[in-house]
């Protein structure tokens, strides 16, 4: 079956109010797989991507996001079943891979595109700094968050789009390579070693994620869900003592708001410093500064985590729907606290509430804009709106919600609708009047001003 856009179907030709990327409209990628010979000390990276597809409108011409400083050598195409689908001629120009068939393709086939290309990767700029594929002192990392995939693979990059992936890559043999989903396998020939990965679940493109470095494995215990670790070897005692409560967290997140999504969760630590730590889909990245042994990183260690419900299985239909993310994960942060300290979520708000009464009040929450999507007031303000849910329905029937919508999402995206229709069923479910309900989500959502604080 094939599925249509979501509710905000773009029109043809429009681009992402968000992201400045134009959209690619008439199908959908199914499945990637990536092919990567990369050599570290030169950042060169030989690449063959095969894509899964199929169309929901004719085609006689499709476009693939693809950053310039990548040259393409080959497209080719092949139909699944009796379609025959050959390429005429492609063109890569402005960071648009653009390819033209033959013949149209008829509505709903199933056809494969092969796209050789090589070059050296680098981070793609954009509103936010410089994202994507970045060379590190000894490795190198991705961290696509929101645009950055098509800095080192075709892809349609845009959030509401995902597909499985495999991944074979190939990289020198110090090095170890660690990417999204399960290992399937590692083959060494000569002095180069080839690991296998694929996922399970459907990813956006932005959370497909290749870290190379000389790290060493450890497995963390706490939990029921298997946690790898990837750490440099100096960094270990650090890191043993700061990530000592991760599968503690897993736990509990688990409690809270339904079984972890994936099959495991993976923790990579970097030997150069982050600024920030990075997200990706049952995986997240750690700089040296963050396993220090100080437990000074201990609400992102959480924060990250909880993405992996939030953002991961839940994806966002659309950008200016971040606040689903990053409310929850800041809120998640907060109930750690409540759970492993005392400190209950509601000092947590308190505090935050008071930080930004004090900060201009001119952010819409339901659309910050490109330029504040990422600003602390969505983070702040998102989990406040999540706790003022919590002090309306109580604890029984907020928790039981929030089960509900992971539930309903599981592995798939969402938008704030999704949340509302869940939140009015427990609402009415524990006696609160629904009046009350889109009182509270229209002051916290749709206007600018802070709201009082929930009590």
């Amino acid at each position: 079956m094939i599925r249509s856009r979501l509710r905000k179907t773009p029109v043809p030709g429009t681009r992402d109010s968000y992201t400045g990327i134009d959209f690619n409209l008439g199908y959908h990628i199914r499945h990637y797989r990536l092919e990567l010979d990369y050599k570290v000390a030169p950042n060169h990276l030989r690449a063959v991507a095969t894509l899964s597809l199929d169309n929901y409108q004719e085609l006689k011409q499709l476009t693939l996001d693809l950053a310039s400083h990548l040259r393409v050598t080959e497209v080719s195409a092949r139909g699944i079943g009796a379609v025959e689908v050959t390429v005429a001629r492609f063109r890569h120009a402005n960071a648009k891979l653009r390819i033209t068939f033959d013949d149209p393709i008829p509505v709903d086939q199933e056809f494969e595109l092969t796209i050789r290309y090589s070059g050296n990767p680098r981070p793609v700029r954009s509103t936010w700094g410089t994202i994507g594929w970045e060379e590190l002192s000894n490795g190198s990392l991705v961290a696509s968050q929101p645009c950055g995939a098509h800095s080192w693979f075709p892809c349609d990059d845009t959030p509401d789009e995902k597909a499985t992936y495999e991944f074979l890559i190939t990289a020198d043999s110090p090095y170890t390579v660690v990417a999204n989903g399960a290992l399937d396998s590692k083959s060494v020939k000569g002095s180069r070693t080839t690991w296998r990965y694929h996922t399970n679940h459907p990813m956006a493109s932005y959370l497909a994620t290749v870290q190379v470095g000389q790290y060493k494995l450890i497995e963390l215990d706490g939990s029921k869900t298997p946690i790898h670790a990837y750490v440099p070897p100096a960094v270990i005692p650090g890191f043993r003592n700061d990530f000592a409560d991760q599968g503690a967290m897993l736990e509990l997140y688990s409690k809270l708001y339904g079984p972890y999504p994936f099959a495991s969760y993976t923790v990579v630590v970097t030997e150069d410093e982050l600024e920030i730590p990075l997200e990706a889909q049952g995986l997240s990245i750690f700089g040296a500064n963050h396993a220090k042994g100080d437990k000074d990183w201990e609400r992102l260690i959480a924060h990250e985590l909880s993405h992996q419900w939030f953002g991961n299985s839940l994806g966002l239909a659309q950008w200016d729907d971040i606040w689903l993310n990053e409310g929850f994960a800041c809120y998640s942060e907060w109930l750690w606290f409540e759970h492993s300290t005392g400190k209950t979520a509601a000092e947590s708000a308190r505090e935050h509430y008071d930080v930004l009464a004090s900060k201009p009040q001119d952010l819409l929450l339901a659309a910050p804009g490109a330029k504040d999507m990422f600003d602390d007031r969505v983070y702040k303000r998102g989990a406040l709106t999540v706790h003022a849910l919590r002090v309306l329905l109580g604890d029984e029937a907020f928790f039981a919600m929030v089960r509900s919508y992971v539930a309903a999402g599981r592995h798939s995206v969402v938008e704030p609708i999704d949340l509302l229709r869940e939140a009015r069923r427990a609402a009415e479910a524990a006696g609160v009047a629904v009046d009350k309900l889109d009182a509270l989500w229209d002051a916290w959502l749709k206007k600018t001003a802070l709201p009082e604080f929930p009590q």
